[in-house]
């Protein structure tokens, strides 16, 4: 009997933990976050978008660009349950041997995937908009030649 007693325990324990991680399990996907530099404010810093992104590629995916424009960072952090405001707390290793947060560095820091989402929502209300207009626009049509019909 006195070894039944541990099992039952372990076993209700064993159950309530498999129970709690699967009610808490979710599947997180991956977010890329877009870090906007301007060329001159590295300069100034004496850093680089290389030695930037050198640091965060270790860890995640990225992907630079420069051009005519800001320089840019995408950074791809998959199964993440963070923002840009916690991305921009990282700290980024300096040429003279300082540290600084990457939003003390970066022009902008945006999340793409909250953004995209956002698009997608606001671009289903404008088309529910535009869809109810034209019903609208039709149904007075309608309205307006059953009014005007044959006779008066």
């Amino acid at each position: 009997m006195a070894i039944l007693k541990p099992m039952k325990r372990f076993t209700l324990i064993l159950f309530l933990l498999i129970c709690c991680s699967s009610g808490f399990a979710q599947s997180l996907e991956t977010k890329t976050f877009l870090a906007l530099f301007k060329a001159k404010e590295l300069k100034e810093m004496k850093t680089s978008l290389r030695q930037i992104e050198a640091q965060f590629s270790s860890v995640f995916k990225t992907k630079t660009y420069s051009g005519n424009s800001e320089l840019a960072l995408f950074i791809e952090v998959p199964n993440c349950d963070f923002d840009e405001c916690f991305l921009g707390e990282f700290l980024v290793d300096l040429e003279n041997g300082k540290k600084q947060q990457l939003q003390a560095i970066a022009f902008r820091l945006f999340d793409l995937t909250t953004n995209q989402e956002l698009h997608q929502e606001s671009l289903a209300m404008y088309e529910d908009m535009q869809a109810k207009k034209k019903k609208d626009a039709k149904t007075t049509k309608h309205q307006s030649v059953s009014l005007s019909g044959p006779g008066h």
